[in-house]
């Protein structure tokens, strides 16, 4: 009898840290579907990686993490689609140099970053429970340890820099973590944030004007390739080691301690309320 393959979802997969762990995911056998915004692009990375890779098991979804109807629908299509979810890899993020107000009453990076995932990840319990043995993988950041969280101040009203909502909300996503594999204990779920080393990305493009090219190439010379970057990804959804293994924080395949806060339970509870409430989620 054939065993049938592992079915992952990567969020953010047209470039970068995301494209890279589905080439290399996909060069394990695994059937992989990719989201991204551009119909465009998420084409093209395909073709690219069943070129790359020789799998025909890839195909894509595609979503706006900005918009959570587009999140909602992005789930709907995957529960029609495939009998079952395996691997969630919530990869995509964005970095936003300036303030974006958005209709969800919290400011865009914190949007993209975390409720978005959140959301996602929710709708798509019931597929993930399909599963013999599935995984959540929730990419966050280093960023995290000097960030702070003030749930009253979600759209950033006092003061903004770009900086500051990127850490906030990657300490919003192991915050989600740890809180999430909390209400798993009990199921066949394991769910793990990682730090993915510092990777030159085209996250570093946003709202940088003439300066984003330049930055962006800077940044490539000093860090990791994406495929490096991408090697936590891969252990964290295929590793035997990890079996089992729910509520950690992983820098390079270690579970690390991450920042005192992200260990705030009554935090965590707070931002998962108020997360529900944003998303429509009850």
């Amino acid at each position: 009898m054939n065993k049938q393959k592992r079915i992952s979802l990567i969020t953010g997969a047209t470039s970068g840290i995301g494209k890279a762990a589905a080439a290399l995911l996909a060069a394990q056998g695994m059937e992989i579907i990719l989201t991204g915004r551009n119909a465009a692009k998420v084409e093209n990375t395909v073709s690219e990686i069943r070129e790359q890779t020789g799998s025909r098991s890839i195909s894509y979804l595609i979503a706006d993490f900005s918009d959570l109807t587009d999140v909602k629908q992005l789930a709907e299509q995957f529960r029609q689609q495939f009998p079952r979810l395996d691997i969630l890899i919530n990869n995509a993020g964005a970095y936003f140099n300036r303030r974006h107000r958005t209709v969800y009453g919290v400011e865009k990076t914190f949007l993209v970053n975390h409720l978005a995932p959140f959301l996602l990840t929710n709708l798509l319990l019931n597929s993930l429970q399909k599963s013999e043995s599935a995984r959540i993988i929730n990419v966050s950041s280093g960023a995290h340890y000097n960030a702070q969280l003030d749930l009253d101040d979600l759209n950033f009203d006092r003061f903004y820099f770009g900086y500051w909502a990127y850490g906030r909300s990657k300490l919003a996503n192991i915050l989600f973590t740890y809180e999430l594999a909390r209400k798993l204990k009990d199921k066949s779920i394991t769910v793990n944030a990682l730090h993915p080393g510092r990777v030159g990305t085209d996250i570093f493009k946003t709202d940088f004007s003439i300066f984003g090219g330049p930055l962006k190439w800077l940044i490539e010379r000093i860090s990791l390739t994406p495929e490096q970057g991408a090697d936590n990804t891969v252990y964290l959804a295929t590793s035997p080691e990890v079996e089992g293994v729910t509520g950690k924080y992983f820098v390079k395949r270690e579970a690390v301690a991450s920042s005192p806060l992200s260990y705030d339970e009554d935090l965590a509870r707070r931002l998962w309320e108020i997360s529900e409430q944003i998303t429509g989620l009850f």
